[in-house]
């Protein structure tokens, strides 16, 4: 799921919970509405986290000295 599936739960949430007057029996279409659009939010996070992540990077280095001994740098940076 990404944007789209989040966007789309949203959308449909938010048009079931504040503009559908209907009802069918055993159902509360409001908060089936609020859970679709609570869901669609959440969809919505943590597409924009997982893809955020996926642009960091870690880089180790690990020098070797004239002596022998070793010096291992860590560099963490971000593309953007």
């Amino acid at each position: 799921m990404g944007y789209g599936a989040g966007a789309f739960l949203l959308a449909v949430g938010l048009i079931l919970a504040l503009a559908v007057q209907d009802n069918i029996n055993g159902v509360d279409l409001t908060m089936v509405g609020w859970i679709l659009a609570g869901v669609g939010a959440l969809v919505l996070v943590l597409a924009a986290v997982t893809w955020n992540s996926g642009r960091r990077h870690r880089t180790v280095a690990t020098v070797t000295h004239a002596d022998g001994t070793q010096t291992v740098e860590d560099r963490r940076a971000s593309d953007y």
